[in-house]
Order: C-alpha cells, then structure tokens, then sequence
C-alpha cells in the first residue's frame, strides 16, 4: 500500500505517511529500511543525531539493487545536527550524511533545533551529541539562524537538497524566518501527540503553506526507555479509554488510531515498528476516516505535555 502525498511549497510531492529512524539500532537498521521499503513505505525520516545512516544507506541499496524500489521514488530525509550551524558547516557535513546513505541528494534536509552548539569535528566524534567535550557540558556557538539558513538554501542551490525545512521551531521563529528565508522552509517537524497537539502552531504553519510533520505520534511510549519523567506519569495513548473506545468502533487498532487523527488533518506521520504486522497497519491511516466528534475527543486530551525536552535530559537548553 502506498501512502498518499502532500504537495509542498518546493514543489514536490511528499508521503503522508513514513518510517522514523530515531532509535532504530544499528545493528538491524539496514534490515528494517530494507524490509520497510518491502512493504511500501517510501519516507525514510533519518538524522546525524541518531547515528545509522549508513545502515539506512546500506538497507536503500540493497532494495534498489534488487529492483524493488528506484531512488527518485524514495523521499529521503536528514537533519542538520546544533553543531554544524555556521554557515561555513552546513554544506560539508550534508555531504558527509549523503555519503553516508549513499545517494546525491536529500528529498528533504531539516534545521533538528534552533540551537547552535559549538563546533565538533566528525573526525573527533560523530555524531557529537549535546556535548562538545562529550562531559555532558553545553557550549553554544554564535551562529545566528539566519546564517545557518542561508546556507541551508545553499544546498538548494547545489541541488544537495531538494527541499528545506525545520524541526522544533515556535512560532516565533517561523515568523522571524519567513522575514528573510529566500527559499521558504517546506516543512515543520513537531512533536505531536494528543497530549501535546500545539494547535496555535500548526494552525500558523499550514495557513504559511508549510507542511507539519508529527513526530512520537504515540506520546509517552517512545520515552519511557529514556526515563523521561513525566513520560512514565501518564496513561500510555495506547491504554486510554478515548482512543480504544475509537479503535474499537472502527476496527482498528489504537495505533493506527492515533496515525489517522494526525494524517486526517494533513498533518504527515513518521511511525517505526520492528514489527512486520504492525509496520504494515501504520501504512493503512488514509483510506478511511474519523468523525470530527471523535477527532475533537482526542485533541481534547491535550496536557500540553512535552516529552522531546533537552531539559529533560538532564541539559540546560531552555528552547521550549
């Protein structure tokens, strides 16, 4: 089953529906793609950050050498880690990550924060993490978003990216981008769930033409192996009675529950399961559709709950 697309301002068609790379180990990554692409997904959302893309690469050859799947049909995503954000990064380390997949271009490269960090070489460490020194001290840079965009564009221009985005970006920010951005961003990848739906941004960003993109679609589950606190104090989304009365009463699960609430809105998924069933009912959340009474009772569930905090981690870089 293929996913429907979403146009973007860039003119090009993106999956409504993808396969997250986040947490995805490395020693079975290259399978996962591989199988992913097997049973149709086509959105591969990867970043420096989470440190398997070249088993994300090697999990893409394998599926083209085999005629299963041509690279122009593949939308491949990857993010700008907060330590390459002076102007004078951004291009080197993008072309170091389509080494690492082993392609030529990204379909879409995203800004991960709107934070720069100090510098870190690839050759000392990479990925970098938070930490410069790799103590778990935070060093920022000076870099301004407007330097680390406009080299962004850039990669536009060099065709390394074909389109260009953000990821954890307020409101504010948008707006302060959209002042200056030349090429306008495509994209705005948020964690969004029912327990943090941010209606105001995703209100703002759409009404701008540019596409969200939820990620933890799922809530606390992704962040109860982190030991993220508040994660572990609330009802798993899976569990909640709104949801399973939902998924009962259209027959399907509550997974697929909480993907069709997002998608039905426009708003793109980026799910991963290591389990073939269910990685192939996480594609099935287009081809049918919620009432709006049932929409509206999951957005009511809203706690403003944010799980995705550096500060939760124990870093003191207050961006949300």
């Amino acid at each position: 089953m293929a996913s429907p697309t979403i146009k973007l301002n860039s003119g090009y068609d993106m999956p409504l529906v993808g396969f997250g790379l986040w947490k995805v180990n490395n020693d079975t990554c290259a399978d996962q793609v591989y199988h992913a692409i097997k049973a149709g997904y086509r959105l591969f959302d990867g970043a420096c950050d989470y440190g398997n893309e070249v088993e994300c690469g090697q999990g893409v050859a394998r599926a083209i050498k085999e005629g299963i799947v041509k690279r122009e049909e593949l939308f491949i995503v990857s993010k700008l880690w907060n330590s390459f954000h002076e102007g004078d990064k951004v291009e080197p380390i993008c072309r170091k990550q389509l080494a690492d997949w082993g392609v030529d271009y990204f379909d879409l490269y995203i800004v991960h924060f709107p934070v720069a960090l100090k510098y870190v070489d690839p050759a000392v460490r990479y990925p970098p993490g938070w930490s410069a020194a790799g103590d778990g001290s935070i060093e920022f840079s000076n870099a301004t978003i407007q330097e680390t965009w406009t080299a962004m564009e850039g990669l536009v221009d060099k065709k390394l990216a074909r389109s260009i985005g953000v990821s954890n970006f307020s409101a504010q920010l948008l707006m302060d981008l959209l002042r200056y951005a030349r090429v306008r961003p495509a994209t705005l990848q948020i964690e969004h769930h029912p327990y943090l739906t941010q209606p105001r941004l995703v209100e703002y960003a759409q009404k701008e033409g540019i596409a969200v993109t939820a990620y933890s679609s799922f809530g606390p589950l992704s962040f109860l192996e982190l030991q993220v606190k508040n994660a572990q104090n609330v009802s798993p989304l899976f569990e909640h009675d709104v949801v399973k009365t939902i998924a009962q009463a259209h027959g399907k699960s509550p997974a697929q529950v909480l993907l069709r609430w997002a998608t039905q809105r426009g708003i793109a998924v980026i799910p991963k399961s290591n389990d073939p069933t269910r990685l192939a009912k996480n594609l099935e959340v287009t081809g049918w559709d919620l009432q709006q009474s049932e929409i509206d009772s999951i957005s009511a569930l809203d706690l403003g709950l944010r799980f995705n905090d550096p500060i939760g981690y124990g870093m003191y870089v207050p961006i949300f």
